[in-house]
């Protein structure tokens, strides 16, 4: 009789249709507060100088204590409480190489973990003829901050208005991957204003204003292939006042990793691997190792 329950027990777990963990089914806190961060990695291609440059792309993910008033990440959440909140930072770092030099840029985007509002966002760039530095913060009617740059009459300070419902583009890769659900149910779609991206900003010179844009999802999924393998993917597509449009596609199953965009400036990433590991400790000789994890060497 024993004999005859386990195999029943198999028999019925081995069919027992499969869960999706989207969103709604996995909670927040235990997947992300693991004490680790996920790295994903892209082949990337930028348009520069009217041509396009591959180069590489690693988005790293990770929460951490932050400090309401400093906008600065915490050492001892304890000591503070009353100042300190939860937040999910994204580092979004793209090498790329122009002719003889090459650029490496990266976007820190810091959003609270309980509805991923912006309250931060800085950008750095450097190449072979100077440095830029960008720095924005956000508080509930206004946006706050500075531009440095290496060219002449570009440095300044700066200050926006902070539209209630208002979304950043730098934040669109954490936005559309859903990690509490979904940002638009299928075939939906959603007038926005946008404030683009502070990396097509730099490389198009263009002043930092918010735009008039449509967000819209696909009402089916798609599969597409990438560096890293097959992948069904939700489609997201964003189109702003001024012309720009661009393609988002985001894992259909939990953690919704972003396998694919196109946009304008960046031509296209596509997904070459992802780990979740604790980066910031493995940074003896030897360690490269973990590079080829996220398919980059």
């Amino acid at each position: 009789m024993k004999l005859r329950s386990v195999l029943v027990l198999m028999i019925i777990v081995m069919t027992a249709p499969t869960v999706r963990a989207d969103s709604s089914q996995t909670d927040f806190s235990g997947y992300w507060h693991d004490g680790k961060a996920e790295m994903d990695g892209y082949r990337l291609t930028v348009s520069r100088y009217g041509q396009p440059r591959a180069g590489t792309c690693v988005m790293i993910y990770v929460t951490e204590p932050f400090s309401d008033t400093r906008r600065v990440k915490v050492e001892d959440p304890d000591r503070d409480p009353g100042d300190t909140f939860d937040v999910l930072k994204l580092n979004l770092i793209r090498d790329f190489q122009t002719g003889v030099y090459d650029y490496n840029t990266m976007v820190s985007v810091f959003v609270r973990s309980s509805d991923f509002s912006p309250v931060k966002v800085s950008f750095t760039s450097a190449e072979w003829c100077g440095h830029v530095y960008e720095e924005l913060l956000f508080y509930p009617e206004k946006i706050t901050g500075y531009y440095h740059s290496y060219f002449e009459n570009e440095s300044g300070p700066r200050e926006l208005e902070n539209p209630n419902g208002g979304v950043i583009e730098d934040n669109l890769f954490i936005l559309l991957r859903g990690l509490r659900g979904d940002f638009l149910e299928p075939g939906g779609e959603r007038d926005i204003q946008l404030l683009p991206s502070v990396f097509s900003g730099r490389l198009a010179h263009t002043p930092l204003r918010w735009v008039d844009a449509k967000i819209s999802r696909d009402s089916g999924t798609r599969t597409i292939e990438v560096p890293a393998g097959d992948f069904e993917t939700m489609v997201y597509t964003l189109a702003t006042s001024e012309g720009r449009e661009g393609t988002f596609f985001v894992e259909d199953a939990y953690p919704h990793r972003i396998i694919r965009w196109e946009m304008p400036a960046d031509i296209e990433g596509e997904f070459t691997g992802s780990k979740r590991l604790r980066y910031w400790v493995l940074n003896k000789n030897g360690d490269e190792k973990h590079l080829r994890d996220i398919g980059l060497e």
